[in-house]
């Protein structure tokens, strides 16, 4: 079965910058798209950027304000989170995941969760 492995967390001051990845062991066909969720301490694991295998479609929650970008290295089965302008309350565990079209759904294919990266923000 097809491994995600996340990478990249780490202990940042507020206002500095991540960039998160998420290596496929293979590709496949499983899935339709690939997703980032994180969980929060105290907080349940919710959805925040997704892109779609096959399109160029990338999706970002609205709570991100526009400081994380995700693209894709199609050659390396490799999807990047970076974020940016990181605040406390980014601290979390970030994950990746294979996910159902419309990868905006935040579906998780089962069996297709990596293990996740910590991230956390402080001074």
């Amino acid at each position: 079965q097809v491994k995600l492995v996340e990478s990249g967390g780490g202990v940042v001051q507020p206002g500095g910058s991540l960039k998160l990845s998420c290596v496929a062991s293979t590709f496949t066909s499983d899935y339709d798209g690939i997703a980032w969720f994180r969980r929060a301490p105290g907080k349940e694991r919710e959805g925040i950027a997704c892109t779609s295998m096959g399109d160029v479609s990338i999706v970002y929650d609205d709570s991100l304000e526009g400081r994380f970008i995700l693209w894709r290295d199609t050659f390396n089965n490799t999807v990047y989170l970076e974020a940016n302008g990181l605040k406390p309350e980014d601290t979390g565990v970030y994950y990746c995941a294979g996910v159902r079209r419309p990868c905006y759904g935040f579906r998780v294919v089962a069996g297709y969760w990596g293990l996740g990266t910590q991230v956390i923000v402080s001074s």
